[in-house]
């Protein structure tokens, strides 16, 4: 397929949500600090998790992963944790130490 048809049927099949920290370290929050690419087709679980795990360092910065966009300034920024949020469509979810909440 061509490249324009690969990046149209790309779009088609996925959805962009907001990975959103609360303020840490001096830093103003909240603060988008990344839009991933999630499936879909998915559910929301499954899309929360997505977010949640590709803004993660694990074995490289989580910025570096393959469908996250960073939206932060400078050189790095922390993992997601509890207390943050994930934005998908107009519903915004916290992540709380027992799972996620709608807010």
């Amino acid at each position: 397929m061509s490249k324009i048809l690969d990046a149209l049927l790309k779009n088609f099949d996925t959805e962009t949500v907001a990975v959103i920290h609360l303020g840490d370290h001096g830093h103003p929050g909240p603060v988008t600090v990344a839009f991933v690419t999630v499936d879909k087709t998915i559910s929301i679980d499954d899309k929360l998790d997505k977010a949640f795990m590709l803004t993660n360092s694990i074995d490289d910065a989580w910025w570096n992963n393959k469908d996250v966009t960073k939206m932060f300034d400078g050189d790095s920024c922390r993992s997601t944790m509890v207390g943050d949020m994930v934005l998908i469509g107009k519903v915004k979810y916290k992540y709380k130490s027992s799972g996620w909440s709608k807010i």
